[in-house]
């Protein structure tokens, strides 16, 4: 037993002994970063993955924007047409009203006397057309028995001539007064939308003091003002956009004013919205940016879903070798879908990812 111990504990043993441990730690260690690797792989699969695209450069065109103001086509300005208190106000902004309908009331007690007044006169010239109506009749038959004159017969004739035209007069007259009475109610022209309203109960209103303002909500324009100093170089309506929101809106018709402004020296120009999509939600009294296209030009785009957002900071993702980086951008003009200009922060033919929310999430990676 003691001589088995002894060669145990003998050098050359030793060294074997530590030979197999070396292996066995060696072997220990390649299985480990194996299985650290496939962990990775597992997790960076659990990611979601991203469609990236190599920064580059599109030909864009350039462009200029000036400010626009919707209106509508078909908007109105209603008054009364007779002096009077305002008795009631049946309409705010922002009411829809139909064809006729009643949006006003103006005192009326002046126009009703006058009414009163014209239907009196008229039957007193009914009477009196009546009565010299029965006189010529007689006269006519007196003078066929002989028993009255000539000129007492013209007389007659003349008198219920002018009675006639009296009595039509009167007629007249008191359709005057009825259409007159008509004015103190103030009625909806065709069916619309109340823009605003000028006057309260109570208010005095005067023909042409403006009362209530209503406007058709289709069909739509905008207006916006040109520099008269340029009148040369007009857009043209094939090279202009209306910004509404996020959306793009391209004008179905343009109408330049013939003659400028002599205050703010300028050329209106009425640009005819389409009535469907996303202009029929527009308003009266909303701006919007008017965009004129100009020539192309080269510059570096990504889509606006690549851009990040947070705060005063703007960033891309740029693919790496074990994921996405954040990468600091300096953004130019939005071109719309042709994708946000990028001035600075990102060299050409890195790859970046179309969607920054994806990328920015654990475990994200370039789509193969």
């Amino acid at each position: 037993m003691k001589k088995k111990i002894e060669s145990l504990a003998h050098p050359q043993h030793r060294d074997v002994t530590s030979t197999w441990a070396i292996r066995i730690a060696l072997s220990l260690g390649v299985a480990l970063a194996a299985l650290q690797g496939q962990a990775q792989t597992a997790l960076l699969a659990k990611g979601p993955s991203v469609k990236v695209i190599a920064a580059g450069q599109k030909s864009v065109s350039n462009f200029s924007e000036i400010d626009g103001l919707i209106e509508a086509v078909k908007q109105s300005t209603l008054s009364s047409q007779i002096p009077g208190r305002v008795v009631s106000l049946n309409v705010k902004a922002g009411d829809r009203v139909r064809a006729g309908q009643v949006l006003a009331s103006i005192d009326d007690r002046e126009t009703q006397t006058g009414v009163m007044r014209s239907q009196a006169q008229l039957q007193q010239s009914d009477a009196e057309l009546r009565q010299l109506q029965i006189a010529l009749k007689r006269t006519q038959e007196l003078k066929a028995q002989g028993f009255v004159s000539s000129a007492a017969l013209d007389l007659a004739e003349s008198q219920y001539k002018a009675a006639k035209a009296g009595r039509d007069s009167a007629g007249a007259a008191s359709e005057q007064a009825k259409v007159t009475q008509s004015f103190s109610k103030v009625t909806a022209p065709y069916d619309a939308w109340v823009l605003e309203t000028s006057a309260q109960t109570g208010d005095l209103a005067m023909p042409g003091k403006p009362l209530i303002t209503v406007y058709a909500p289709k069909p739509l324009r905008v207006v916006m003002q040109w520099p008269a100093s340029e009148k040369n170089t007009l857009p043209k309506l094939q090279d202009i956009q209306i910004l509404m929101g996020g959306d793009m809106i391209k004008p179905v018709s343009m109408q330049i004013m013939p003659n400028a402004d002599g205050v703010s020296q300028t050329i209106g120009i009425k640009l005819d919205l389409p009535v469907a999509g996303a202009a029929a939600n527009a308003v009266p009294g909303q701006q919007v940016r008017v965009r004129m296209a100009g020539s192309s030009q080269a510059k570096g785009l990504v889509p606006s879903t690549a851009i990040l957002r947070r705060g005063e900071i703007t960033a891309v993702y740029v693919a790496q070798d074990n994921g996405f980086a954040m990468k600091l951008v300096r953004l130019g003009a939005d071109h719309g879908s042709a994708g946000v200009e990028i001035w600075a922060g990102l060299k050409e033919g890195e790859l970046i990812a179309v969607d920054a929310v994806q990328a920015g999430m654990k475990g994200a990676h370039a789509a193969r």
